[in-house]
């Protein structure tokens, strides 16, 4: 085979590996746009995208997205919680509406809350088992507009809190990346998984020693295990971006000074 075509073959090679997001051993870099559609039988008439979980034991990290019109349920699984995050459109829980931002926490026992939406909604569905150490006994409906951004030791970096139990210290929050700010180097003693809502973000995980890079958009899904390094300089908001971020146990962050 002639050398020229040899080296026109190898650029096309490197070109198409370079076409998608690194393999990581735990779900990073994924978009949720990429994903099949999956019927959620507690939710008529909705498909979501299941982001994690197992739908055969009633637990699921999904996307939902819900037409304009519909009309539904939390239901009341029995040891199970629901955690709801509204991304864009509106939510009407009970009597409440909640528009971007907006919260709902149903923890196992209460009672099912009617849901409706006039005009479409999108939302983050998290259905769990509860936990025996978890305090929070009683239904949170937050508009997170009314919560203040916190500063953090990271400068451009702020939080929103939208869940923090006192029992176990799970917790569901907001974290806002401005526009060249950069996460360092860090990892949770809890696994944690987060969503990108808006904006584009490049972000890096430490795998083995080896530093995998690429710029999540808004869907972009990432579920890694507890004392998994990630961030460091190439870690940078190329424009405002917000994430919504949980973890089901006390997570206690450790910063490093590179890949470990």
């Amino acid at each position: 085979m002639p050398p020229r075509f040899w080296a026109a073959f190898f650029v096309v090679l490197i070109a198409g590996c370079a076409s998608g997001p690194p393999d990581t051993p735990y779900a990073a870099f994924r978009q949720a746009d990429d994903l099949a559609n999956t019927f959620l039988a507690s939710l008529p008439g909705v498909y979501a995208k299941q982001l994690s979980g197992n739908l055969e034991m009633r637990n699921m990290t999904a996307r939902i997205d819900l037409p304009p019109d519909w009309q539904g349920t939390t239901g009341g699984e029995p040891g199970k919680l629901l955690e709801i995050v509204v991304l864009k459109g509106d939510l009407t829980i009970g009597d409440v509406r909640l528009s971007s931002g907006g919260y709902v926490y149903v923890p196992p026992g209460s009672i099912g809350f009617n849901l409706s939406t006039a005009n479409g909604a999108t939302v983050m569905y998290y259905l769990d088992d509860v936990d025996p150490l978890a305090m929070i006994q009683s239904p949170i409906i937050l508009d997170a507009r009314l919560v203040e951004w916190q500063e953090t030791a990271a400068p451009g970096v702020t939080v929103k809190e939208l869940r923090n139990d006192p029992g176990n210290g799970a917790r569901t929050w907001l974290l806002r990346v401005l526009p060249g700010a950069s996460i360092p180097w860090q990892a949770s003693s809890a696994d944690r998984e987060g969503y990108l809502v808006t904006g584009e973000h490049q972000h890096s995980e430490c795998v083995l020693g080896e530093v995998l890079t690429w710029t999540y958009t808004p869907g972009g899904y990432f579920n890694r295990p507890a004392n998994t390094f990630n961030g460091g300089p190439e870690s940078i908001a190329t424009t405002e971006s917000i994430w919504v971020l949980r973890e089901r146990i006390a997570g206690v962050e450790r910063l490093a000074e590179g890949c470990q």
